[in-house]
């Protein structure tokens, strides 16, 4: 008679979906392997409490993210309207200047214009900057949705590991108990 080698059995249970089912229920079925397989994984397992900080930390970053981009934006704006007053306070001073100076018309006009392709080219920064305001608040919108994404990766790999260490649990206790 030829005797079943541990080998077999790993090999039979391969082959066999049904018998690994069933004798997974057995094992949980019973208390204290049971108990020692929730034990075993506990140890490893991230805690509820655990993806909750994770979480608060994260979106506390995202806020501090979205404050510091608000900051920036209206100093931006701040610095820009600052600009935008002092060109108009240079052509009120030149419209002042061409009541007073008609002889220097000619010389005028063409810095009127120059100043005027100034404030267009202003307007073309504001423009500029509030698509990169935009643009900012789309990648926000993504960062909120790749947290969301990562946390149910989290979640599927959590509940994998705990799958696994069952499966190599109870044919370690198989093995130890001597059934295999």
């Amino acid at each position: 008679m030829q005797s079943i080698t541990a080998e077999d059995v790993v090999r039979l249970f391969e082959a066999d979906a049904r018998a690994r089912k069933r004798l997974a229920e057995l094992l949980v079925g019973e208390p204290d392997v049971r108990l020692a397989v929730i034990n075993a994984v506990l140890r490893d397992v991230a805690t509820k409490s655990d993806i909750e900080a994770l979480e608060r930390a994260t979106r506390q970053d995202i806020e501090a993210l979205r404050k510091e981009t608000r900051e920036s934006i209206e100093a931006l704006r701040s610095e820009v309207l600052a600009r935008i007053s002092v060109l108009e306070d240079r052509v009120t001073g030149l419209s002042e200047r061409v009541s007073r100076l008609e002889g220097a018309f000619t010389q005028l006009v063409e810095r009127i214009g120059d100043l005027d392709k100034r404030i267009d080219s202003l307007d073309k920064r504001i423009d500029g900057l509030d698509k990169r305001i935009d643009a900012l608040d789309r990648r926000i919108d993504s960062l909120d949705k790749r947290i969301d994404h990562a946390t149910k990766v989290t979640w599927t790999l959590t509940a994998t590991i705990i799958a696994t260490l069952l499966v190599q649990l109870t044919l370690a206790l198989l093995h130890t108990l001597g059934k295999i």
